[in-house]
């Protein structure tokens, strides 16, 4: 079976506009939530990205992009950089660009509401279409560095990023190219939408607390994750330095709930990744777990975790949404960057805000402080509504 390397890695965040920052804000353990901009006076908590960079020079139209296209290119032209394979390619037809997204351009789309209805303006911006694709993020990206071979965009709410790398991962395997650039992007922190998050009662109003007792709701957040993956060959053929390897990929559905999360449907997930993989639960020394904060997810994942690992065996696990917030469809993007960098690093990033345990989640949960360890071999999970399942299986090389 043909192996796949990650050669480079791109994040922008709440936590960071790059690697380094953000695994610098992961380790520090410090929430980055404060009232959404979009919202105020609601006393809605978001992680946003406040910092934002300078847009020209990434090979794009800036007014012509919703954010999250921004986003997705400006992660993207970062990873590409890291990995030594800045535009022009040498054969852009074998370069994919898969992306997960899952709101797309509501932002975009609300602005133009308000300018019609609010504003009373007769005529929407002429982009309002293109901005709104949800696919926009990979045509952008696509077009930035030229980048011609299979791309599109997976759609599967909070899974979105991770069914992006999975899917990623199988295209190189089966030889449609032989570099991919996946990851997740998301940027819907609108007004309308965060009131819509907030009906559903499942938001934190003071922080996002993964796995620990009280823990009361999500915060949302926005941003890119994004991995430049290639075929070993491929790498080692332009003599490309690469230490992870993106070994597997467990994908299904619960077929049940669609918000409820479903303990069987997680771990048979969990399962596939490490049979595509060719591990053991005992390879398995670290799981970045999917971790939103919430009373029924969070004890899910820890049932889920004991039926794969067996009770009391589940390797340590971290989430670091108590840090960088949900960010929905990036979310397993920017995740799969922290595991990535955990395992290069021999650094397992803590959970933030773990004031007490929970007797519901008997995990190993890193608390507040990051721990030095080995990693040859983690998990990076993500469970979404709609009962949509996806775990990735990284093994050191």
């Amino acid at each position: 079976m043909t192996r796949v390397v990650v050669t480079g890695v791109g994040v922008i965040s709440a936590a960071g506009n790059a690697p380094e920052p953000f695994w610098d804000a992961l380790l520090a353990a410090k929430p980055l939530f404060a009232e959404a901009r979009a919202t105020p006076g609601t006393g809605i908590l978001a992680a946003e990205v406040l910092a934002e960079p300078d847009w020209d020079g990434l090979g794009v139209k800036a007014s012509s992009c919703d954010r999250s296209a921004l986003f997705a290119v400006y992660a993207a032209r970062q990873a590409l950089a890291r990995a030594g394979l800045e535009p022009p390619f040498e054969s852009p037809d074998r370069v994919a660009v898969i992306l997960g997204n899952g709101a797309g351009g509501v932002c975009s789309v609300e602005e133009q509401y308000v300018r019609r209805y609010e504003q009373a303006q007769t005529r929407v911006h002429p982009m309002t279409v293109a901005k709104a694709m949800v696919s926009s993020s990979a045509s952008w990206v696509s077009m930035a560095t030229g980048a011609r071979g299979p791309c599109f965009v997976t759609s599967s709410a909070c899974a979105s990023a991770a069914h992006a790398i999975g899917t990623a991962l199988q295209f190189l395997r089966a030889g449609l190219a032989d570099v991919a650039v996946a990851g997740g992007v998301e940027a819907s922190l609108s007004n309308g939408a965060l009131r819509a998050w907030d009906a559903m009662k499942i938001m934190s109003s003071t922080a996002c607390r993964p796995f620990a007792r009280g823990r009361d709701g999500l915060i949302l957040s926005e941003g890119a994750g994004v991995l430049v993956l290639e075929t070993k060959e491929h790498a080692a053929r332009r003599g490309a330095r690469a230490t992870v390897e993106l070994a597997g990929f467990g994908s299904n559905a619960d077929a049940g709930n669609l918000f409820a999360p479903d303990v069987e449907g997680m771990a048979a997930a969990v399962r596939l990744a490490l049979a595509d993989a060719g591990l053991s639960p005992a390879d398995i020394a670290y799981v970045n777990a999917h971790g939103t904060g919430t009373a029924a997810n969070d004890k899910a994942e820890t049932e889920a975790l004991t039926a794969v690992f067996g009770a009391g065996r589940a390797p340590p696990v971290s989430s670091i949404k108590g840090v960088a917030g949900h960010g929905l469809g990036a979310a397993g993007g920017i995740e799969a960057v922290a595991t990535v960098m955990a395992m290069e690093r021999g650094v397992a990033p803590p959970t933030a805000n773990f004031d007490a345990a929970d007797p519901d989640c008997p995990l190993d949960c890193i608390p507040n402080v990051p721990r030095e360890m080995a990693i040859p071999a983690a998990l990076s999970n993500s469970f979404a509504f709609g009962g949509l399942n996806a775990s990735l299986a990284f093994r050191r090389i």
